[in-house]
């Protein structure tokens, strides 16, 4: 089978599409034919090991796992033993961080992780997208405590997280404010949220909003700068560590204290019960993932260029099979 091959850590390049075994599923395991995955930021991240830290799970000299891709849209083309919650010929999508592999033409995972059904009407494309932001974003909002009628703020609301954020709050009835670029405005604005800041125009943490919950979904900003915006007791959210991985200490502080204006660390929730979730929101119209851009497998670097390049808007995917079957 063509997989997207990277035997060594570092740029783009270190990429290449090349024949490899196809797996053998195994007990309880299901074999997909992958119609499309995507290239993001966490793709980005475990292909050049960056922070360095991450070798330790990935590979010290190394990566453990030659083929990388943790989102994937398929149909499943064989099933292992005592699988029961699949048949061939099911269309499926799903999230496979740790074990990886959606870059590639064939691609195995057990029937009890992150994998299901595509609900009727959703295309092979868009349930290749539907994963990895949303089910950090899911985290995010279930771990600030996030309650209907709230006032959120989504700093970089135009990203695969920020953009899955906006959505999933509108569903659940909370007030959203997105920040974005300008020329975004109008896009966030379909997405649901009420109102919005244009990064261009001001500064949007020196602005007169309250906020029960403030989401940094790139990262970009600090609790220090934030922490006016909150209202007493409000919580900051972030997607990274912060500068000299200050949110994990900062984090830790909040634990104790459980009061006033505090940091909540979104480690992300793993198992089943997130996809139905983000299934469910799918089937009724209240989430679809944004897609920048698509681009073949056999030009999956220019792929992690483009996503590294930091502009994209929502999700870049990577088709896999040039026949897909429809939604």
């Amino acid at each position: 089978m063509r997989a997207a091959v990277s035997e060594r850590y570092g740029a783009p390049e270190v990429v290449v599409v090349r024949d490899v075994p196809a797996p053998v599923p195994a007990d309880g395991e299901i074999l997909i034919r992958v119609d499309a995955t995507s290239v993001n930021r966490t793709d980005c991240a475990y292909r050049a090991a960056r922070p360095f830290f991450m070798r330790a799970f990935t590979g010290l000299r190394r990566p453990r796992r030659a083929v990388l891709g943790t989102e994937f849209a398929g149909e499943v083309a064989r099933v292992g033993a005592a699988v029961d919650r699949f048949s061939v010929g099911d269309r499926v999508f799903g999230y496979c961080e740790g074990r990886f592999g959606a870059h590639a033409e064939l691609l195995a995972v057990r029937q009890d992780s992150l994998v299901a059904t595509v609900p009727d009407g959703v295309d092979q494309v868009t349930a290749a997208a539907a994963t990895e932001g949303s089910h950090y974003a899911a985290s995010m909002i279930r771990r600030a405590g996030v309650r209907t009628g709230d006032r959120v703020l989504v700093h970089g609301a135009t990203g695969g997280i920020g953009s899955a954020a906006v959505q999933l709050l509108v569903a659940m009835d909370a007030r959203v404010t997105a920040v974005c670029h300008a020329e975004h405005a109008e896009l966030v604005r379909g997405l649901g949220a009420h109102d919005v800041i244009a990064l261009e125009e001001r500064d949007f943490t020196r602005g007169s909003g309250r906020y029960a919950v403030v989401l940094d979904t790139v990262g970009k900003s600090t609790f220090g700068r934030c922490r006016r915006l909150l209202e007493p007791g409000g919580i900051y959210v972030s997607s990274e560590l912060g500068p000299g991985w200050q949110n994990i200490p900062l984090s830790l502080v909040g634990l104790v204290l459980r009061r006033g204006r505090r940091v909540v660390f979104p480690l992300p929730d793993e198992g089943p019960p997130v996809l139905e979730h983000i299934r469910e929101h799918l089937a009724a119209g209240t989430f679809r993932p944004v897609i920048d851009r698509t681009y073949a497998l056999e030009d999956i670097v220019d792929a992690y260029h483009y996503v590294e390049a930091g502009q994209k808007v929502g999700n870049v995917v990577v088709t896999v099979r040039s026949d897909p079957r429809p939604g």
